[in-house]
Formats: C-alpha cells, structure tokens, sequence
C-alpha cells in the first residue's frame, strides 16, 4: 500500500457534556488539535502519486477551519471528543478527488497527551 500523510495544527474550544466530568473539562477550555490525515491505495495515479500533496493539504485545511478557533459543541452532535471530531474530519475528506486512494485514516492530537483516529474506506 502507498501512503500519503498530511498534518494541520489549529486551536478550537470544547466543553465536555458527559455525566460527572473533571471539572476542569466541564468548563470551556481551549486545546491545540493536530489533524493527520493519511491516504492509503495499493496503486499509483496517472501521474506516478497517490494523490497531490497540495490537493490534500488544501482538503485538510479546508476541513479544519469548520472548527478553527470555534466551540467543538456547536458543530459536533453529542459530547465533543476528539473521537467525533476526528470523524468529522474524515467525513469532510473522504469526498476529496483521490481515485487512487481507497482508504483514510484521520488521526487527531489534543495537545500533546491523547490521540485518537477514524479509519475508513474511499468510495
């Protein structure tokens, strides 16, 4: 499998909503996320690459101003993990113009403690 990697850093603000949190995570507070996204395809394009670099970083970019300096919680449905925003991100994504590519994985970082990802199939 050929891999092809790109990574965005922004800072968003989140709240968590769950039963009983750490009452630091209760309040809104503010995290600087990194976004990986990593597309994978067994074969190479036309061109001799999986996709453009600079195609994938324009996608991820796009993607991660949604949520640039915003609240997680009016954008993301539930509680605001970095799980659901990783997902987002991905579903964001996955409509990027990569025929050669059949799977992403979208990893996100929350500071420089936790990482969490979402994997799935390209059309």
């Amino acid at each position: 499998m050929y891999e092809l990697t790109v990574t965005e850093s922004f800072v968003a603000q989140h709240y968590l909503t769950v039963p009983n949190p750490p009452a630091d995570e209760a309040e809104l507070h503010s995290h600087v996320f990194t976004a990986e996204a990593t597309f994978r395809g067994p074969e190479l394009g036309e061109y001799g690459y999986l996709l453009d670099i600079d195609l994938a970083l324009d996608a991820l970019d796009d993607a991660a101003d949604r949520y640039r300096d915003e609240t997680l919680n009016d954008h993301l449905e539930g509680n605001p993990s970095a799980e659901r925003l990783a997902r987002a991100l991905f579903d964001a994504l996955a409509t990027v113009d990569a025929p050669s590519a059949t799977e992403l994985t979208v990893s996100v970082r929350e500071d420089e403690v936790a990482r969490v990802s979402y994997t799935g199939e390209l059309r």
